[in-house]
This record gives structure tokens, C-alpha cells and sequence, in this order.
């Protein structure tokens, strides 16, 4: 069996600064990915309790496990928190993933969709989208790139195609804290 790999995830801003650092992730081993998965290379990471330092020096810890999912070439990543009442899905519009030595960074471009346990949807922060779209001065290239992955990211969540599929998170999760033999809180 494969062992997990610890890996910090790096979130920057499109003018190179950092925005947050998740410093403690997990990833799936390849060969425990679904077939799916396996065959988008997608890149799963688990966290519980991560601590996350954001771009001002304030640190924080995570309050709920969360399974990630970064999709090589896409402009989107997907979160899957698993709270009490179900699943929430938090989709970052960023630019692809770059995984290198146990760091994965992309670049965020402001846009979110939330996907409640309900299955209730929402875009949110556009007004920040669009400030920083002037502040960064975000190339027509990086808007429609944007705009694409938006697109793709919410076709993706209306036809229920993986990773939204909560059994599949929840799975993945347990599985972890099997091979760590810890148990759910």
C-alpha cells in the first residue's frame, strides 16, 4: 500500500503574493483513488484541524475535515467539507494546480461556488473578482480563462459529475483516518 505524502497547499494572488497556506494536507495515494479520479489525475488532499496562515500573519485552524480536489489543467478547485449537516462544497475559480515537492500552488481568482449540503448554489465574491480584475490588471487572456472555468465548474456541479459526489469524500476520509488509526470526532 501506498503511504499518504504531507503536502502544504499555497495559495497566491495574480501579483505573486501569498493569500493563504494550508500547512497540513494529506495526499491520496494514486493507487486509492476511484477510477474517475484515477482517470483525471486528480490530485486529492485531506486535512483536519490544518493550520492555515493567511496573507496578513493571522493564523487560524480548520474547524472541519476537508477533502481537495485539484484537477490538473483546470481553472477551478473543489473543497469538500464534511460538517455535521452533510457536505458542503466550497469551488475556488484559480488557476490550474502546480504540485512539486510535497507543495501544491495555484493562484486565486477571487470568484467562489458554494454547493450547500442542500444542494442550494452560489457564486460569491464577484465584487472582489472585479476589484481585483482593475487592481492586478488581469490579462483578457486570465478573465476569459476565468470565465471558462466558471463555466465548466458549475456545468460540472448541475450534472452531479465527480467529485460531487459526497460518498466519494466521505470515503476518502475515513480511509485516512483508518491508515493514521484515528477515529472521527
Amino acid at each position: 500500500m501506498e503511504r499518504y505524502e504531507q503536502c502544504i497547499i499555497k495559495s497566491f494572488k495574480h501579483n505573486g503574493h501569498i493569500h493563504r497556506l494550508w500547512q497540513q494536507n494529506w495526499v491520496v495515494p494514486s493507487q486509492s483513488l476511484i477510477a474517475q479520479h484515477q482517470e483525471e489525475s486528480i490530485i486529492v488532499l485531506i486535512n483536519r484541524q490544518t493550520p492555515i496562515l493567511e496573507s496578513d500573519g493571522k493564523q487560524w485552524v480548520s474547524r472541519v475535515p476537508a477533502v481537495s480536489f485539484f484537477i490538473p489543467g483546470q481553472w477551478y478547485n473543489i473543497v469538500a467539507l464534511l460538517e455535521a449537516g452533510g457536505v458542503r462544497y466550497y469551488c475556488n475559480i484559480a488557476s490550474p494546480p502546480y504540485l512539486q515537492g510535497g507543495v501544491l500552488t495555484y493562484i486565486d481568482y477571487d470568484l467562489d461556488v458554494i454547493r450547500t449540503a442542500e444542494g442550494n448554489k452560489y457564486i460569491v465574491d464577484q465584487d472582489e473578482y472585479e476589484q481585483h480584475k482593475v487592481l492586478y490588471h488581469y490579462p483578457q487572456a486570465v478573465q476569459d480563462k476565468v470565465g471558462e472555468g466558471l463555466n465548466m465548474l458549475l456545468d460540472r456541479m448541475e450534472s452531479g459529475i465527480t467529485p460531487f459526489c459526497d460518498d466519494s469524500a466521505k470515503t476518502y476520509y475515513q480511509e485516512w483516518l483508518t491508515a493514521f488509526g484515528e477515529v472521527d470526532e
